[in-house]
């Protein structure tokens, strides 16, 4: 945030000279123009034949000669801006990093394998994102098998969730029948959200369509009278207006996008949740979790550059720091040895004890005399090889 209010800084120094430029170049050249033109008037009211007189002449040469010094002087204050504009990016570059190679690690993509994760990661992101020529694309030039990367369940709910947001409730509508239980026993509001986005795009027929509205309501609306209530009578309520347009009354926000928008946003969570399947893809999780870790690390290779100690994060599966993540990007537990006050790893599993209590692997090995351990938070002796590997 401090980079950005430094780079705004700079951006309303330039906005604020501008625009105190533009306000004195039209004052001026306006100015100008006035002086010119009572020049050009007076002299054409002299007869055709008459020539100009010398004070005349003087006086066309001294408004020439003012007419190109104000131009100048604007010339100036213009070029004045640029150095001006040119700080921007500077402050950008001071203020922003653009190689970001220093906290990547090349290595990772040179074995086969591994770059044949990445393309089968990018391909289900852009069949989840419905962008199937893409992913088709993808496959065939990088040579992966079809098999098992397009994700069915995502391109119906996304091609669902598109027809939400061109207000076609129809397909919508036909996978909330098809779910209707399994939403009501996650007490999902879902599929009546779109019964009421449906029974409102009816009322938009005016008051002829007052007899269908009611007609979808009573046949709709029953299953949800217990929950909604409410928000049943409210729509109830936009039939009074239906002779002036639901549009012109106070139940006009109903018909708002936003509707569309959050919608199609619960579809989306919903469908998700309950097919068992994660709402954002891994990639998009990863790089979005990238983009929150990387002021830190960039922070971070700065002072380890800065002291020369870059050596100790070479090659290593772990980040030096902990970086704080959203709690839905959390996905599994995480185990932190309280001896040696280390995360655990797949070289460092967390393993436990005959007595209950965990410490990692590293601290066994440091606790064991030989085939006699004792725990380090209870009086109780046993053998380092009862201790039993744990998974979180």
């Amino acid at each position: 945030m401090e980079s950005c209010a430094a780079v705004e800084k700079e951006v309303d120094k330039v906005i604020t000279k501008f625009s105190a430029i533009n306000d004195h170049s039209q004052r001026i050249i306006g100015d100008v123009i006035a002086f010119i033109e009572k020049l050009r008037s007076s002299i054409a009211e002299a007869p055709a034949e008459e020539q100009l007189t010398p004070g005349q002449v003087e006086v066309l040469h001294d408004a020439i000669t003012k007419a190109k010094d104000k131009l100048q002087r604007l010339t100036t204050e213009h070029r004045d801006l640029h150095g001006t504009v040119s700080k921007v990016g500077k402050a950008i570059d001071r203020n922003f990093v653009a190689d970001f190679t220093a906290t990547s690690r090349t290595d990772v993509f040179q074995s086969d394998h591994n770059v044949t994760l990445l393309n089968k990661i990018m391909a289900q992101h852009f069949y989840r994102q419905g962008m199937d020529d893409v992913a088709d694309t993808l496959i065939n030039e990088s040579g992966l098998p079809a098999e098992g990367i397009t994700p069915e369940p995502y391109a119906e709910l996304h091609r669902i969730w598109e027809a939400i947001q061109d207000h076609n409730l129809g397909p919508a509508l036909e996978w909330a029948s098809r779910y209707s239980s399994e939403l009501d026993d996650r007490n999902s509001s879902l599929e009546f959200k779109l019964h009421r986005l449906a029974f409102m795009q009816i009322l938009n027929g005016g008051i002829n369509a007052q007899t269908e509205a009611i007609t979808y309501a009573r046949t709709n609306f029953s299953k949800f009278v217990k929950r909604f209530e409410k928000e049943i009578q409210i729509l109830m309520g936009t039939l009074i207006y239906l002779p002036i347009g639901v549009q012109n009354s106070p139940y006009k926000y109903l018909m708002a996008p936003e509707m569309w928008i959050e919608a199609a946003d619960v579809f989306l969570k919903d469908a998700c949740s309950l097919l068992g399947i994660n709402k954002d893809s891994p990639l998009s999780v990863v790089f979005n979790a990238g983009c929150t870790a990387l002021p830190a690390l960039l922070n971070l290779k700065q002072v380890m550059m800065s002291r020369q100690v870059t050596g100790i994060w070479n090659g290593r599966d772990e980040l030096p720091i902990e970086i704080d993540l959203d709690p839905e990007n959390r996905f599994h537990s995480i185990f932190a040895c309280p001896i040696l006050r280390q995360q655990s790893s797949e070289d460092n599993p967390p393993m436990k004890l005959l007595c209950g209590h965990v410490i990692s692997r590293d601290a066994l090995s440091k606790l064991s005399n030989g085939p006699i351990l004792k725990c380090p938070y209870c009086p109780m002796e046993q053998c380092p090889s009862d201790a039993k590997l744990i998974y979180f």
